[in-house]
């Protein structure tokens, strides 16, 4: 069966809808029953990122280096990130948040999400989970990296303001949280999120658009971010994509104007 461009080489049925594993041109995705992609893995260069949204988000390395603190993943799609934390960061733990257990059941078969002593996964809505557990986890994470979307868009559980205001307090002290948003400045929902990580965060946030593509990725600091010049943040990221083989050069100069202060 063909979809999305693609062979279909998985699809099932859980609570929350379908979920589907697509194969085209030597890249696999995975979808939730719509086009957008949630995760795509080269066939032929599996640890490498794929998508540009998460080599953006990546970018919070800019700012809080990988050593051997504590990150929190919301969202896990296909494993992308986690896989690249694990290999990036041989001191780091890491725990991931994701509803759906069919999705990391997945991860795991088409996606080569490796099994970890390093890694813990929580099968649980974010937002239930950390309502109920946020004092337990105080100032526990050092990044917390969001992305989470169902077939319609965010997810509800993690579209309000006590949701966003949970992971401020489970924070490190000079923490970083990290979310990918999608559908240009204009859309009322990256206009009402900016707003609520504006007012949690004493508008210590920058906005990063992806260069050619709808999602925005956005940083939230927990203590003062420091003045980086564009120029300065550029230089960085060049230094940063030696090291860790990902182009991230490419938001800079296809954009100039691409960091910038919530609206």
């Amino acid at each position: 069966m063909y979809k999305y461009n693609g062979r279909v080489i998985h699809q099932s049925h859980d609570d929350d809808g379908i979920v589907e594993v697509v194969e085209n041109d030597q890249v696999r995705s995975l979808h939730f029953g719509s086009i957008p992609r949630q995760s795509s893995m080269s066939l032929l260069y599996p640890d490498k990122l794929e998508l540009d949204y998460v080599r953006a988000m990546t970018l919070a390395y800019l700012f809080k280096p990988l050593t051997d603190d504590e990150m929190l993943i919301i969202g896990l799609g296909g494993g992308s990130l986690a896989k690249h934390v694990l290999q990036q960061c041989p001191d780091c733990r890491l725990t991931i948040i994701e509803q759906r257990q069919s999705v990391v059941t997945i991860a795991h078969q088409f996606f080569a999400l490796p099994t970890d002593p390093r890694l813990t996964v929580i099968i649980d809505d974010a937002g239930r989970y950390l309502r109920l557990n946020a004092h337990a986890c105080n100032e526990r994470f050092s990044v917390i990296s969001i992305d989470a979307f169902d077939h319609e868009g965010m997810a509800a559980s993690i579209n309000n303001k006590a949701f966003l205001s949970a992971c401020h307090k489970v924070l490190k002290h000079d923490g970083i949280l990290v979310i990918n948003l999608w559908g240009g400045t204009s859309n009322p929902v990256f206009q009402q999120v900016a707003l609520w990580l504006g007012q949690i965060f004493n508008w210590r946030i920058l906005f990063l658009p992806v260069p050619g593509k709808g999602n925005i990725i956005g940083f939230a600091f927990n203590t003062g971010v420091v003045n980086y010049s564009f120029k300065a943040l550029a230089e960085y990221a060049e230094q940063l994509a030696q090291r860790l083989h990902i182009d991230y050069p490419f938001l800079f100069k296809r954009n100039k104007n691409a960091i910038t202060p919530a609206p």
